[in-house]
């Protein structure tokens, strides 16, 4: 009988990760070490600079751009967090309403420039609504997790110590996109009016969820044992059944398998070109190996 594997593995909790993370989701073969580091953008800087794990969830922009600066890491069909973008934009209504075709000449905050939701929400803008994205004063509050990467020209960076939410109220910016926390405060409007709405639109036009997180493998994990590579994304896809997700008569928003992911990551890699997130675009096959490809 072979000896079982341990692997360190950083995912954030969701219902998906749960049966994992309890231990009702076993495996013969691998035991699962998993970080306490929390949220999930605190743990991928690490990943993609250090290898501090041998599985993880990463940010889809950020594995975008560790591809093209030869990071040794290796994609999994397998999505841990996906939404539809439309309402991650606010605005201060005290101070007038801003609408997507009011965005020129404005200044709009965003943690980084390369944060996948911030490339979701500029892609729609563009596509969607005919924004010329470099008519827009960015303000950034720190780096891409990608070290070698450097902002576009334009692009402003936040004085040290600086808050995204109290300089939107403060006026400070006119308006900003939130990722993990959005925020609740009954001034801050979406920019996209009724949201849930165009978003459904959006989805008709696609017929697929934008994908914020899915997980990676080191690449000479997957190159020595893909064995292994197969039988996590079985435990992952083990805990999104035992989610009981997607629920009955839902959208799908954690998508699995190759064909699954693909739209998503096709409009993703066209968005983070226009935006100088990646120097070329990559095509989805490229972004998997051989094995994880065959998922």
């Amino acid at each position: 009988m072979n000896a079982v594997r341990t692997l360190n593995v950083a995912f954030d909790d969701y219902p998906q990760t749960r049966a994992l993370k309890s231990g009702a989701v076993k495996s013969d073969r691998l035991a699962l070490n998993f970080s306490d580091i929390k949220p999930a953008n605190r743990f991928f800087k690490p990943m993609v600079r250090e290898l501090k794990f041998d599985i993880s969830e990463m940010a889809i922009a950020t594995y975008l751009q560790a591809k093209a600066y030869g990071k040794p890491l290796t994609l999994l069909p397998a999505t841990m967090m996906g939404r539809f973008q439309h309402g991650t934009m606010f605005y201060n209504s005290e101070r007038g309403t801003v609408t997507p075709e009011a965005l020129p000449g404005r200044r709009v905050g965003v943690r980084a420039f390369s944060q996948t939701t911030g490339v979701w929400l500029r892609g729609i803008l563009w596509k969607d609504y005919r924004l010329d994205l470099g008519t827009v004063k960015w303000v950034t509050f720190e780096d891409a997790h990608v070290s070698e990467y450097r902002d576009p020209p334009g692009v402003e960076r936040a004085a040290p110590g600086k808050d995204i939410t109290k300089m939107l109220l403060d006026g400070e910016l006119d308006a900003a996109i939130f990722g993990g926390n959005i925020p609740s405060d009954p001034r801050l409007k979406s920019v996209i009016a009724e949201p849930e709405t165009a978003a459904k639109e959006w989805y008709k036009k696609h017929a697929t969820v934008p994908v914020n997180h899915m997980v990676v493998v080191k690449s000479a994990l997957a190159k020595s044992d893909p064995g292994a590579v197969r039988e996590i994304f079985r435990m992952l896809q083990a805990g999104k059944k035992a989610a009981g997700l997607p629920k009955p008569g839902a959208i799908d928003t954690i998508p699995f398998g190759f064909q699954a992911v693909k739209p998503a990551l096709e409009l993703m890699s066209s968005y983070a070109l226009e935006m100088k997130i990646i120097p070329r675009r990559f095509s989805v096959e490229e972004l998997f190996d051989d094995s994880t490809r065959a998922l």
